[in-house]
């Protein structure tokens, strides 16, 4: 980011600052949510969380976003969107929403560093992978250990993978991974799959998948990028070093809705309930990106999520004037 563009915590945020329109995020839903806004002149500001950018922000490259045929970094992306958000007036505040209240209009958030009030609030806090928390998982991120088979899958063409999980969606990222991969090869820690019977004889019938049960991965190893696993069978604790290009681990997503608890109505999940329209269960509140989405957690979908609360942000507030 460009040093002029960085604006302090201290500096931006004014203890009890009113808005019209405050982002609570800053991935791709969030700054997209914020371009919009910014152009309607709502004069919004984000709040950036505490991983600027979001997921997309730790992707090595993006190749499936719109735009850019050769591909683009993460990082460079995330930039790219602020700084056309921050042309049209928006403002980014790199800090953290720590409570909310939503009883009452204006609305409440409060942050490590101050308090605002705003019209209307627009949700993209976005969802956190499940991680194994093992040795070496955070080490590797982006050079051989990934979340994402749609985002990273191109990378590993004619390699010798790892999938790590047994739900639908390790079953649907393991099969799309084969479309690249020579071998994908599953680890589950039981003995039969979480996925429902079609994901899971789809699985089974790929002649490029194979399946390793009842085990764990321990450690993620290599020099460099991921070279290999080691393993731990847990019903005879035997142990054992596995050879691997890649690990994409699919244990699920863990939304970012703590705060919200009590405040909005979510599924049972814990993500944000919306309408079509990104309106949550209070008015003048909406979601969008993947803190409202377990389905498809793509840049672009998320980019169109927030583009989709800011209009309707600015058609909430003409509608009370």
């Amino acid at each position: 980011m460009e040093a002029n563009k960085n604006v302090s915590a201290e500096k931006a945020s004014k203890d009890g600052e009113h808005l019209k329109t405050l982002v609570i995020g800053s991935g791709p839903a969030g700054l997209s949510a914020a371009l919009y806004a910014a152009r309607a002149d709502l004069e919004p500001l984000v709040l950036s969380g505490q991983e600027f950018g979001g997921q997309v922000s730790i992707t090595h490259i993006v190749e499936n976003y719109p735009g850019f045929p050769e591909g683009i970094g993460g990082p460079e992306l995330v930039q790219l969107f602020q700084k056309q958000a921050e042309r049209f007036g928006a403002r980014v505040v790199f800090d953290t929403a720590i409570k909310v209240d939503f009883s009452k209009k204006p609305y409440k958030v409060e942050t490590y560093n101050g308090e605002y009030t705003a019209d209307t609030i627009i949700i993209a806090t976005g969802a956190s992978p499940r991680n194994l928390q093992i040795p070496g998982e955070k080490k590797f991120t982006g050079k051989g250990v990934s979340y994402c088979g749609t985002c990273d899958g191109f990378f590993f063409k004619d390699k010798n993978i790892v999938v790590v999980g047994g739900g639908d969606s390790a079953m649907e990222e393991g099969s799309f991974l084969t479309r690249f991969a020579n071998k994908v090869t599953v680890i589950h820690r039981r003995d039969e799959l979480r996925a429902s019977a079609i994901m899971e004889k789809r699985a089974f019938d790929n002649p490029k998948m194979e399946f390793i049960w009842d085990t764990v991965v321990e450690s993620v190893n290599g020099n460099g990028v991921v070279e290999s696993l080691h393993l731990k069978n847990v019903k005879n604790g035997e142990e054992s070093d596995f050879e691997t290009e890649g690990i994409f681990i699919f244990i699920g997503h863990v939304p970012n809705t703590d705060i919200f608890q009590g405040q909005l109505e979510l599924s049972k999940e814990g993500y944000i309930e919306a309408n079509k329209f990104m309106e949550t269960s209070v008015p003048g509140v909406f979601a969008a990106g993947e803190v409202a989405d377990p389905n498809f957690r793509q840049v672009i979908s998320s980019s169109g999520m927030g583009a989709s609360a800011a209009i309707q942000a600015t058609r909430y507030l003409e509608n009370q004037e």
